[in-house]
């Protein structure tokens, strides 16, 4: 079959297969249009075909192009993911970190203070996104997700289950002396959790509280840190998840006043590359976030609890 070209005409030919130009290759590749068509060039000799139907204002791929594109493409891929590992590797004190904006923003970000300040040697790097990121190829050390497991491949660990409750300031919270008087309330829906089969709201939570009539219409929100936040200025009470809560209720900026609360089954997970776990930079973030994140006891205290399957 013959010896492989070499990675430098074929770094070009994936450039110039992806963009189907050779002007667009060469600024990616930081070279001349002249030094990217030498190598296709090169490279078309070697095969002995034609990679490439060059027109006048437009540049097709070959069926010999077609068949080459896709392995290319994969096999630098491939080296890429490679290499940024390698750079993980060496880069001992060195930390990216995922999680969604929700989360970080309530519970994440304001515990991340007591790390650095604990580990300065950190260089920690957070990317908030509620895109399933991948894990070699974007670079990620840890990923903190959330849902039913889907992490066939990857190592994973539980880091805390989910619940949530009404909850709302302390002076509306003070006027709910049943569940009832919730129908005369403002309530906030969030819908953060309608991807699960069986999703949590408040027609559900009324339904186990005893109370038979709809829950009254009011704002939804798809982020639930948005809902929280509009219960924080007083804007009516939310069906609060407590990892989003959880702070407000410590601090007392927020008040629970009944004791049922609708568990998930989905959870906050710890996701990383296998055998990246035991790194000694990734080992120490996992430990610390499961320790900053346990609770001896729950802030809204401990609530009869009915599962949502």
């Amino acid at each position: 079959m013959g010896a492989l070209p070499s990675l430098t005409a074929l770094r070009a030919f994936d450039a110039a297969a992806r963009r189907l130009s050779f002007t667009e290759a060469a600024e990616e590749l930081s070279v001349t249009p002249a030094a990217l068509s030498f190598q296709i060039k090169r490279l078309e000799e070697h095969l002995g075909a034609a990679l490439f139907i060059r027109r006048a204002r437009t540049l097709e791929l070959t069926d010999a192009g077609r068949a080459l594109a896709p392995g290319a493409a994969a096999a630098f891929q491939t080296l890429r993911i490679g290499w940024q590992s390698a750079q993980r590797a060496v880069a001992t004190n060195r930390l990216t970190v995922t999680a969604g904006p929700a989360f970080t923003a309530k519970w994440l970000a304001p515990l991340l203070g007591d790390f650095a300040r604990e580990h300065p040697e950190v260089e920690l790097s957070l990317h908030t996104t509620l895109a399933l990121l991948d894990l070699a190829r974007d670079g990620i050390d840890i990923a903190v997700r959330f849902g039913l497991s889907d992490d066939a491949g990857l190592f994973s660990e539980a880091l805390a289950d989910e619940a949530l409750t009404p909850v709302a300031r302390p002076e509306i919270a003070a006027r709910l002396a049943a569940p009832a008087d919730l129908l005369d309330q403002t309530l906030i829906h969030d819908a953060s959790l309608d991807f699960l089969p069986n999703p949590p709201n408040w027609a559900r939570w009324l339904q186990e509280a005893g109370v038979a009539a709809r829950p009254p219409s009011g704002p939804s929100f798809s982020q639930a840190d948005h809902a929280v936040d509009m219960a924080l200025q007083g804007g009516g009470v939310v069906l609060g998840r407590y990892s989003m809560v959880r702070r407000a209720l410590r601090d007392g900026a927020l008040a629970a006043p009944f004791d049922l609360a609708l568990g998930v089954r989905a959870q906050y997970r710890i996701v990383t590359l296998p055998g990246q776990q035991d790194r000694p930079v990734v080992r120490l973030f996992r430990e610390w976030l499961k320790r900053a994140t346990a609770e001896p006891e729950p802030a809204w205290g401990r609530p009869r609890l009915v599962m949502v399957d």
